[in-house]
């Protein structure tokens, strides 16, 4: 075809017009007339069935799944702590967090179609809140004691359909589901009404003619029909219905004659969850009509598309093949494009013709685009290491600068709860969002420099110099609000001088980055301005008596004492007049310095003390804040004295007490810093023994746990993978997957496939 004109090329496409359509005329005449015969009419009506019958599933399923969904948000912990619809209504912070239920709710009944009201009952409450009523109570709303008949016999933590009539009449099916202890410790049941009018939009069959429906629970209760007068009444009062029940064919289809009527009855059963029985009957008459008439439209509608089909040949082979052979020749003669091999097809040249214009054109859009983000990321770059790039008058128009510097408190926290491509990710919307929250007028470029901080340059006029800057200060503080949402952690935010020259945004920069430090005594989540300190050469504050006791209340055993005196040193230095952030990391180092020698001068291992421990020097400069520094050394000293102790007596088998908690309640979230207090030991204490026990971290330990289980189940229980990671502790399948790849070197579905086929 690529080498044949274009002349011809119509000549076999009007071809195959005509030919093309004789012969699915006719393949549609022999299907239509086998399709009406009695058994394909029951095997179409059957289909028609099922379809409708997973539609309405599928809608169910997507409903409960969405409830599900809901649940395990943990929205409603909001409303845990009220039992009363007073102790509610009392502030208005509990009404806030109840308008995020409702709000939820609200969204719940809008996401489906159908949906006629969604409500949540805390148990012993006296309240609801509804998306039909809003929070109101219970008296005002439906009385609860039909919950406990819809919940007989249920199993596990799934929810449950329930068909019933409202006090108002709308006949519904409601899915039930009480909150359950793997999600929250709320308890509660989310209820949702969906109507039956809907379910019976998506039971009836698109067939023509007469036709009914039912849908029945198993011991024949209709759900759903088209007469509404059946409703909830038993279906085994209908002709042939009580036959179906009693066959136990999942589905199948039997010709009755009612009232000199011929009939066909079509039955399917749904699946386990909702053990459900669809019933559809049409008459035969009517479907058996239509072939007849069928037949006839076939031969006129033939006969119409072989004329049309000839006049059309005749119309658009002269018609088309002229503009397009001019089209050619124009672009043959105006254009440098090389393109062998389309000499005779003039489709097949312009096809590559235009994709030859399209991919320049493309390349050189993307290659602009590149160069010019390049050019200002290289430029900011270089303006932040003290060279002012050429682009200068392009980025900064203002003549002002200032910079700012935003580090995320508790980096190394941070870094341990996150992976390094949702780091990125959040990188990737905080920067665009800092640019964009100053107003008109003031220029802002953030670049990320690594360990969790952020460099703003900030360029801005006259006008908003002499305003004080009040712009630039609002858009700090909200700044701060969207990276805390964001990232999960407090920020704060340093910033320096101002001045007008781009020559010194180096040594701003300098400058941002010592107000940061400055949280080490103002306390993170701040914002902080440069100030010229009057007098920072003064001596360096060290608390020598201090150090003295804290060796003696060491020697001694006395950790509240220790404590004590930490705090006093804490106070010290928030008392200072001026004290500055390398004063502070002396005084801890040297503690921390003083105290590992004095061990090491009465014969004490330290090595064993510290076994897990990273470098504590290094330990003690991520730490943010007095408060922290005071916290790790609290640990520190703890662990030396446990030590101490355990060395001079009986030591308590901690080992065996740990590995059987973690064995009873690995597939529960540990905060191992409170499983540490209930055990009576130090949590850095608590790793090293788990390390020395078996050769893993806690995490990894819990986490060998939760997998062994986890295979257990893919090979012994029918549960879907979702089912299994909420089971052994996950909170989502993507983090069961991930630690399952870790741990056997395969996802959870290729290992039991594997296991299966092996068996």
């Amino acid at each position: 075809m690529k080498r044949l004109p274009i002349m011809l090329q119509l000549m076999l496409i009007m071809f195959c017009v005509m030919a093309i359509p004789i012969s699915i005329l006719t393949w549609y005449s022999g299907t239509q007339i086998l399709k009406h015969s009695e058994s394909a009419i029951a095997e179409s009506t059957l289909a028609g069935l099922n379809a409708n019958r997973k539609l309405n599933e599928t809608a169910l399923n997507g409903l409960a799944q969405d409830v599900v969904h809901l649940a395990a948000t943990k929205v409603f912990d909001r409303v845990r702590n009220f039992e009363t619809l007073e102790e509610l209504n009392s502030q208005y912070v509990n009404v806030a967090s109840t308008q995020v239920v409702l709000s939820e709710l609200s969204n719940l009944k809008n996401r489906q179609d159908g949906v006629y009201s969604s409500y949540f009952y805390l148990d012993g409450s006296d309240y609801v809140v509804s998306s039909d009523k809003g929070i109101t109570s219970l008296s005002r709303y439906e009385p609860m004691e039909w919950l406990q008949t819809a919940l007989e016999g249920r199993r596990g933590i799934s929810g449950v359909w329930f068909p019933r009539k409202l006090s108002n009449g709308v006949n519904v099916v409601t899915y039930v589901l009480p909150l359950n202890r793997l999600s929250t410790t709320t308890k509660g049941t989310i209820v949702v009404n969906f109507l039956e009018t809907s379910i019976s939009q998506y039971l009836r069959t698109s067939e023509p003619g007469k036709h009914s429906y039912m849908l029945m629970e198993e011991d024949g209760t209709i759900i759903s029909t088209a007469d509404k007068t059946q409703l909830f009444k038993s279906g085994k009062d209908q002709p042939f219905i009580e036959e179906i029940l009693d066959s136990g064919q999942k589905q199948g289809y039997a010709y009755h004659e009612l009232n000199g009527e011929h009939l066909i009855y079509t039955w399917s059963r749904s699946s386990t969850q909702f053990k459900w029985l669809n019933v559809n009957v049409y008459s035969m008459d009517e479907l058996l009509s239509k072939t007849h008439s069928i037949q006839r439209n076939i031969i006129f509608l033939t006969i119409v598309i072989v004329f049309a089909g000839t006049l059309l040949t005749i119309l658009l082979s002269t018609w088309l093949s002229k503009p397009l052979r001019e089209l050619v020749r124009a672009i043959r003669a105006r254009s440098n494009l090389v393109i062998t091999n389309t000499k005779k097809n003039e489709l097949v040249f312009l096809d590559a013709a235009f994709r030859r214009m399209q991919e320049e054109e493309e390349g050189l859009t993307l290659l602009l685009k590149e160069r010019e983000q390049d050019t200002h990321s290289l430029a900011i770059h270089h303006l932040l290491k003290g060279e002012v790039p050429k682009q200068i008058g392009e980025l900064f128009p203002e003549c002002n600068y200032m910079v700012a510097v935003m580090s995320i408190d508790r980096y190394r926290r941070y870094v341990s709860h996150t992976n390094p491509e949702t780091r990125q990710y959040q990188r990737y919307l905080l920067v665009p969002q800092c640019n964009g929250m100053f107003p008109e007028g003031i220029h802002v470029r953030t670049v990320y420099q690594g360990e969790g901080t952020f460099v703003m340059i900030i360029n801005y006029g006259a006008d908003e110099a002499e305003n004080g800057l009040k712009s630039v200060h609002a858009a700090f503080a909200s700044i701060r609000d969207i990276a805390a949402e964001l990232f999960g952690h407090t920020v704060t935010i340093g910033a320096s001088s101002q001045t007008d020259s781009c020559e010194m945004i180096r040594d701003l920069v300098v400058e941002a980055m010592e107000v940061v430090k400055h949280r080490m005594i103002e306390g993170s989540g701040g914002i902080m301005y440069w100030k010229q300190e009057a007098d920072q050469s003064s001596k360096y504050i060290y608390p020598a008596n201090s150090e003295r006791r804290i060796l003696n209340f060491l020697d001694n055993g006395d950790l509240e004492s220790i404590i004590k005196e930490l705090g006093t040193i804490r106070e010290e230095i928030q008392s200072a007049e001026y004290i500055s952030y390398d004063n502070i990391m002396f005084i801890y180092n040297q503690i921390l310095g003083v105290t590992i020698k004095h061990l090491r001068e009465s014969n004490v291992s330290t090595a064993r003390i510290f076994t897990g421990r990273r470098n504590i020097y290094s330990a003690i400069a991520t730490r943010d804040t007095l408060e922290e520094l005071d916290e790790y050394l609290q640990e520190f000293f703890g662990d030396i004295i446990q030590y101490l102790e355990r060395s001079s007596s009986t030591e308590v088998n901690y080992g065996e007490r740990i590995t059987s908690y973690l064995e009873e309640h690995y597939c529960e979230e540990i905060v191992f810093e409170d499983m540490a207090k209930e055990i009576g030991i130090s949590y850095s204490y608590m790793r090293k023994i788990v390390m020395e026990l078996t050769g893993k971290s806690l995490i990894d330990y819990t986490n060998s746990l939760r997998i062994e289980k986890a295979k257990q189940l893919l090979l012994e229980s029918n549960l879907t993978i979702t089912q299994i990671a909420a089971e052994v502790g996950y909170a989502n399948v993507q983090s069961f997957n991930r630690f399952f790849r870790k741990y056997e070197g395969m996802p959870p579905s290729s290992y039991k496939t594997l296991k299966s086929t092996g068996a």
